[in-house]
């Protein structure tokens, strides 16, 4: 009998080294091995730090959510947030860690078309009720909140129609009755707004967008102040299987690295374009928020510093046919229902996020036939301006 243990099907050895990678390593694993049932018993008990299954937590997990926290300045004490397999997965998490059957939510009326869904569809189905109310409107969206509604979610800024919400009275509110205040801040990212700092108990994004910023992964985050609510989020996300693959994380983790340097660009180019296209003939109206003619724009002054993000909304003269028109002339700008990748996209809201809205819901909201989202991304601006100056042009060729 041979004293050799080696095996074709058993894992080589683990190279030792004095160095280190500057890159952080993918771990696929999707178990962890422990050296006997005690140190098991220690890491589920938390008397160790240590992975034990990857549905639980893995290293490109806690790379990504500690990188994610120290950018939302998320409270240190409340044990960090969670990474999820997807925005939509984010705002799940928080759903279910929060409410039960008989509880009431209020949310901005202006919201990513599948959160509204996941509102209006799917919370009435297990017995939570809903109201919708404007958040740009503080006093109107404060009177919503009843004795038993437990959770308040907005946007800061708006998908799609980049409208800016009064998030002072809304934040005060909460607070006094007793509320848990959520924030989607995916279109404003930790770049404009902490929403932590502000009042928020729970922050939530879809990684997928800005802070990946190259569409070639789908993650969200969600975290809370609070360490009991933070605790029931992870086990929320590991209980129902929300958690995310290691090379979304190991992805995202790396496009995180050039996000400032990104989102700064886009920025500058979305300002630029908003005035561009403001005097294009063919375009009925501009929305972005670093404009003065945006009607919150004092609040995102106060609220975002002045800034205005790298999303900008325009409506053209006309209807769908003016879109397609408009669509295909853009040909080098890809027409896809997504934002925050590097490279400028269009969506049309009406034709994809929103498109489960009524035509009366859609165009109370300003989402028209006619309305344009464009997600700004770091290209040389003179070609942005030459494309979208084009592509108005055509709009109205017909």
């Amino acid at each position: 009998m041979t004293e050799d243990h080696r095996s074709i099907v058993r894992r080589g050895r683990r190279p030792q080294s004095a160095s280190w990678p500057v890159v952080s390593p993918i771990s696929p694993s999707v178990v962890y091995a422990s050296p006997d049932a005690d140190a098991l018993d220690a890491q589920y008990e938390g008397r160790a730090e240590g992975y034990t299954y990857a549905r639980e937590g893995h290293p490109n997990w806690t790379i990504l959510a500690d990188k994610l926290d120290w950018m939302e300045g998320t409270p240190t004490d409340s044990g960090g947030g969670v990474v999820t397999a997807s925005g939509m997965a984010a705002v799940g998490a928080a759903f279910q860690a929060v409410l039960k059957t008989g509880d009431h939510v209020v949310a901005g009326n202006q919201l990513y078309g599948r959160t509204l869904r996941l509102l209006k569809d799917e919370m009435p189905r297990i017995g939570v009720e809903v109201t919708l109310a404007d958040p740009t409107d503080g006093a109107a969206f404060v009177a919503a909140i009843r004795l038993e509604t437990r959770l308040v979610l907005v946007e800061v800024v708006s998908n799609p129609t980049l409208r800016v919400a009064d998030m002072a009275p809304i934040a005060a509110a909460c607070n006094e009755k007793g509320v848990l205040l959520a924030v989607d801040n995916t279109f404003t990212t930790p770049r404009l707004y902490h929403p932590f700092e502000h009042g928020a108990d729970l922050v939530i994004h879809s990684v997928t967008k800005m802070l990946g910023g190259h569409s070639d992964l789908t993650l969200g985050y969600v975290a809370a102040r609070e360490r009991e609510l933070a605790r029931r989020l992870y086990e929320v996300a590991v209980t129902w299987g929300l958690t995310p693959s290691p090379f979304d994380c190991w992805l995202a983790e790396r496009g995180l690295n050039s996000f400032e340097v990104r989102f700064d660009r886009a920025q500058a180019n979305a300002a630029a374009l908003a005035d561009h296209l403001a005097g294009l003939e063919g375009v009925e109206a501009v929305l972005y928020p670093g404009r003065t003619d945006h009607p919150d724009h004092d609040r995102a002054v106060a609220l975002l510093g002045g800034q205005g993000g790298n999303m900008v909304g325009f409506r053209l003269k006309g209807g769908r046919a003016e879109v397609n028109r408009f669509v295909r002339a853009a040909e080098h700008i890809p027409f896809a229902p997504t934002l925050g990748d590097i490279a400028t996209t269009l969506s049309h809201p009406a034709s994809s996020s929103h498109r489960a809205l009524s035509p009366e819901d859609r165009a109370a909201l300003g989402i028209t036939e006619g309305f344009i989202r464009v997600s700004v991304g770091i290209e040389e601006i003179g070609l942005l301006k030459d494309e979208f100056a084009a592509a108005v042009a055509a709009s109205r060729a017909g």
